[in-house]
């Protein structure tokens, strides 16, 4: 996507939003989080379908289909309201985006590429090691698992990012609060155990927080570890 459309393209996605407020988070959201971008840098790699872990309003598969992803995308979100919201603009804008109403904890079955942003550290730490493995299951040779979140460190990035997330959860836009945020080998343990090769690299952008993209590849050609 060249470096001039990302307001213009930001601006399409928010406008198909019927609340105000939808529209303005939505705007904002696009424009200054460089999650969406690095994602789509991802899986323009490989044609791979998409599995996204707590797709909220469905904002990846929106702006993945903007630029120019073609293959399968599939949502899932324990947000029923979320949910019912990204369904009904892709169905009016026949954009073929899949999305369901469930659980990070019962992943569906899939074979291609899977995103996680930003849905670890609402979970205890077990169970982000179970979510970490299915998720790795998940990825097919040649794909990647893209993962967005804080991480555990000193410094006031991570102090703020704590005061963000007690925010939200405050205001009642996330429904779960903050459980546990892990640290850098808690997350690269378990994706080198399922034949993963993550790479961790901070992905502040303009942002003031303390997170992290992990890109975690199958070689082309390895075995799945463990049937999804």
């Amino acid at each position: 996507m060249p470096e001039q459309q990302p307001r213009a393209v930001a601006r399409r996605i928010a406008d198909r939003f019927p609340r105000r407020w939808h529209r303005d988070y939505v705007r904002s959201k696009l424009r200054f989080d460089p999650a969406y971008a690095a994602v789509a840098a991802v899986v323009a790699e490989d044609a791979s379908p998409l599995l996204d872990i707590g797709c909220g309003l469905g904002l990846l598969g929106f702006y993945l289909r903007e630029s120019g992803f073609a293959a399968g995308y599939r949502g899932i979100d324990f947000d029923g309201e979320k949910i019912a919201i990204a369904r009904a603009i892709s169905a009016r804008h026949s954009l073929d985006l899949a999305f369901d109403d469930g659980d990070a904890g019962e992943l569906p079955p899939f074979s291609g590429h899977v995103a996680l942003l930003d849905v670890l550290h609402y979970l205890p730490a077990a169970a982000q090691q179970r979510l970490l493995r299915d998720a790795a299951a998940r990825v097919a040779p040649g794909a990647a698992l893209i993962l967005r979140n804080v991480l555990r460190e000193r410094g006031w990035r991570f102090r703020l990012t704590v005061w963000e997330e007690y925010f939200l959860y405050a205001s009642r836009w996330m429904r779960s609060p903050a459980v546990h945020y892990p640290e850098r080998g808690e997350i690269e343990t378990p994706l080198r155990a399922a034949g993963l090769e993550p790479d961790v690299r901070p992905l502040w952008g303009s942002t003031p927080f303390n997170s992290f993209v992990i890109v975690a590849r199958r070689p082309p050609g390895a075995a799945v570890s463990r049937s999804p």
